[in-house]
């Protein structure tokens, strides 16, 4: 793979996590205003089905293969796990948490995609070796960074009197949630967690469709069709309130038309692609440009807090992830130079194989004896 072609993937998953980053700063805000978070999950599933099923229809009618069940079965899956769930369990980490926290926490999604890519066979991990040996160090302070990030919050690092901004109240009956939260980073922690591994389990299921069916916009149109029907029903389980489901302001409006055609849409066709040129880990290794993003626009505009704990297990985190990182592309290094020595020593094996024997026979007339 030449340069041009290794820069692409990281680029395109460098945008992915700065519209991530957008969005996440974005939600927290009309959730403190009260929105429902199954409403925001719903809209923007619904909105990114439409917007990317118009892309779809033009870029791939023509070479799109055929759905049969079994892809079917897969998109629904995807769509469960890595849309309707993930997003339900995140918005409420969010609503416990904060903004930095919650994008801190979910850097454990690449230690939990490589475990679950040694559990299911996708990846290996040769102890022996320098490489598997850093992708097993690298998970484990990944994790021991998630635990710290749960466990401990310490002091404060920032101003305490800019913590708390006025936010407009509506008349909805979720408007105390911004008042009454307490910050429960205890439960926050548990949710945020859930989250992890059903969006890590989304890596996964992914790949395996990127192989099954190439075409990235038509599968996550259908993708994001289920999870809006989901989202949709789990709602009207849970909460049949009509009233709800208006959006009022033009930040609510606004956020989830941007949260259906770049975060659910765009963000997601990118990730897929992602994982088909380079594979889970590799696309769920860029997750802490997620929190670097936000962190840049939480204190101008959220106004959150940063407190020790974050700040430590943060850093343990991102070393660990690139620990990881190293060791995953130190591995496929050695593997491409294993897979060269093996084409010359099979191109070699050929040349010998194809030289023609000499015979006693010439095809020289003057020389052709006739024997009785």
């Amino acid at each position: 793979m030449n340069c041009q072609g290794q820069l692409k993937p990281v680029a395109a998953m460098v945008a992915v996590n700065l519209g991530l980053a957008v969005v996440n700063v974005l939600i927290k805000q009309i959730l403190d205003r009260g929105v429902n978070h199954l409403v925001i999950i719903t809209y923007r599933q619904s909105i990114a089905a439409f917007f990317i099923s118009a892309i779809a229809f033009f870029l791939e009618r023509k070479s799109r293969p055929k759905v049969t069940f079994q892809i079917l079965c897969y998109l629904f899956s995807s769509a469960l796990l890595g849309a309707t769930i993930t997003q339900y369990f995140f918005l409420i980490g969010l609503k416990y948490t904060s903004a930095t926290f919650s994008c801190a926490f979910i850097n454990l999604v690449p230690a939990i995609t490589f475990i679950l890519s040694l559990v299911f066979r996708q990846e290996k991990a040769n102890i022996r070796s320098k490489c598997g040996r850093a992708k097993v160090l690298g998970t484990l302070i990944c994790i021991g960074g998630a635990l710290l990030l749960g466990l401990y919050r310490g002091m404060p690092l920032t101003n305490p009197s800019h913590s708390e901004p006025e936010i407009p109240r509506t008349s909805h009956p979720m408007t105390s949630i911004s008042s009454n939260r307490t910050k429960n980073w205890a439960i926050g922690s548990v949710v945020l967690t859930a989250a992890s591994l059903t969006w890590s389990s989304w890596f996964l299921i992914q790949d395996r469709i990127s192989k099954k069916y190439p075409c990235h916009y038509f599968s996550i149109a259908i993708m994001s069709f289920f999870s809006a029907i989901q989202s949709a029903t789990l709602s009207l389980i849970l909460d049949r309130d009509i009233s709800m489901w208006i959006l009022k302001g033009k930040l609510e409006i606004s956020t989830v038309l941007y949260a259906g055609m770049v975060a659910s849409g765009l963000c997601y066709v990118l990730m897929s692609w992602c994982v088909k040129q380079r594979g889970p880990v590799f696309t769920a290794a860029f997750t802490p440009f997620v929190q670097m993003f936000v962190a840049m626009f939480d204190f101008s505009v959220l106004h959150e807090q940063i407190h020790l704990g974050s700040v430590l297990g943060s850093i343990l985190v991102t070393s660990g992830l690139y620990i990881l990182l190293w060791g995953k592309s130190k591995e496929e290094k050695d593997c491409v130079i294993k897979q060269s020595q093996v084409a010359e020593q099979d191109l070699e094996c050929n040349m010998v194989s194809q030289v023609v024997p000499v015979t006693g026979y010439s095809l020289n007339p003057s020389r052709t004896q006739v024997f009785e």
